[in-house]
C-alpha cells in the first residue's frame, strides 16, 4: 500500500467513524434516556380516579354479543374504574355519513349497560381513514364532509348513546379543519348534555419531530404539543393512543409512556378528562412489540408521568384498547397496577 493509499485508508476509516457515531450514538443515547425515564419511584396516590374507558368492538351492536355477553363484561369491570365504553358503531363512509345499518343492537347495548352496570356511559365510537396520505379517505377540508359528521354525530344521540367518540386518521398536527369540526360537535354535544371525546396522536416526543418525520417519510406520526393543547381544549376527553410506538423493549416503551404522560398532562386542561392508551392487544410488526409494549409497563409509565407533572390532578385515567384482542393477563396487569 502506497502513502497515498494509506492516507485514504486512514481518512476513509475516520468517517467511517463518524458516520457510525452519528448514526449510533444518537439513537443510543434516546433509548437510555427512555430507560432511566422508566426509573424512580411509584408516587402515592397515582392510582385509578373512576376515570377509565375502554374501546369495545363492533359485535356489541350488530347482533352477535347477546344477554350473557353483557353480564360477563359487567362483571369483568366490576370494581374498576372504567366509566365509559367506546363502542365501534361505524365506520363513517367517506362523505361523512353513517349508515343506521350499522349498528342495529344500539338500544339493546345501551339499555343493558344502563340496567346492569349503573354509571357507565356508552360512547358511539365513530372513524375513518383520512384522505391526508393518499386520495381515499374522508376529507375535512370540504365543508359538506365536516357538516355530515356533525349529522352523523347528531343521528349517533338520537340512536341514545351518551356521547361520540372519533378516532380519524392518519391526522396530520395543525389541521384547522379538524378543529373546526371539533368546535362544531362541542356545540351540539353540549346542546343534548352528551360527552365529545376522540382518539388522540402520540405528541412530538423531539420539538418538531413531526415535521421532520413527514419530510423524510412523506406522513406524520406525532402532533406538536401546542396542537395536541388546542384539541383538548375543545373535548370532554382526549385519549392518547400510547401504542405502535415502535420501541423494541419494555423499559424504552415505559418511559416514552412517561414521558407522553408528562406532555400531555402539561397541555390538557383542567377540565377536560385526559387518558392514556394501554395496549390490550398483542401483535409483533415494525410499530408494535407485544413483549415491549406490555400493559404493566404503560400504567408504570403512566404513573410516573403522572407523579412527576401533576400527581392531583382529578380528570386522568387510562384507556384499554381493545376488548376483542385482549388477553386475562392483560386485565390483571391493569387492575393490579391502577387500583
Amino acid at each position: 500500500m502506497n502513502g497515498r493509499m494509506r492516507l485514504w485508508w486512514r481518512r476513509g476509516r475516520w468517517v467511517a467513524l463518524v458516520l457510525a457515531l452519528l448514526l449510533i450514538v444518537p439513537p443510543a443515547g434516546a433509548a437510555l434516556a427512555l430507560r432511566l425515564n422508566y426509573t424512580g419511584d411509584l408516587r402515592d396516590g397515582t392510582l385509578s380516579r373512576g376515570k377509565d374507558a375502554v374501546w369495545l368492538g363492533h359485535a356489541w351492536v350488530d347482533g352477535r354479543k347477546k344477554d350473557a355477553d353483557l353480564a360477563a363484561f359487567a362483571e369483568r369491570i366490576k370494581g374498576t374504574g372504567i366509566r365509559d365504553l367506546y363502542v365501534h358503531a361505524g365506520p363513517l363512509e367517506h362523505d361523512g355519513t353513517l349508515p343506521a345499518a350499522r349498528y342495529p343492537r344500539a338500544k339493546w347495548l345501551i339499555d343493558g349497560v344502563h340496567r346492569t352496570m349503573p354509571g357507565i356511559r356508552v360512547q358511539a365510537w365513530l372513524g375513518d381513514v383520512l384522505a391526508t396520505e393518499g386520495p381515499d379517505g374522508l376529507r375535512l377540508d370540504k365543508a359538506e364532509s365536516r357538516a355530515a359528521v356533525v349529522a352523523s354525530a347528531r343521528q349517533i344521540l338520537d340512536a341514545g348513546f351518551d356521547g361520540v367518540h372519533f378516532d380519524l386518521e392518519p391526522l396530520l398536527s395543525d389541521d384547522r379543519n379538524y378543529l373546526s369540526l371539533l368546535d362544531e360537535l362541542r356545540k351540539l354535544t353540549r346542546s343534548r348534555g352528551a360527552q365529545l371525546s376522540v382518539a388522540a396522536h402520540q405528541i412530538d416526543p423531539l420539538p418538531a419531530l413531526h415535521s421532520a418525520n413527514g419530510a423524510i417519510s412523506g406522513s406524520e406520526k406525532w402532533w406538536s404539543q401546542e396542537f395536541f393543547g388546542q384539541v383538548a381544549r375543545r373535548v370532554d376527553q382526549i385519549a392518547v393512543m400510547s401504542y405502535d410506538t415502535w420501541m423494541p423493549l419494555e423499559g424504552m416503551y415505559g418511559g416514552y409512556v412517561a414521558q407522553q404522560t408528562s406532555l400531555a398532562l402539561e397541555v390538557t386542561p383542567e377540565d377536560t378528562d385526559l387518558l392514556m392508551g394501554l395496549p390490550f392487544f398483542h401483535e409483533d410488526d415494525w410499530g408494535h412489540h407485544e413483549s415491549a409494549e406490555t400493559v404493566a409497563a404503560a400504567v408504570r409509565g403512566t404513573r410516573l408521568g403522572l407523579g412527576r407533572t401533576d400527581r392531583d390532578r382529578k380528570r386522568f385515567g387510562v384507556a384499554l384498547y381493545v376488548d376483542f384482542a385482549a388477553e386475562e393477563g392483560d386485565w390483571d396487569a391493569y387492575r393490579e397496577g391502577w387500583h
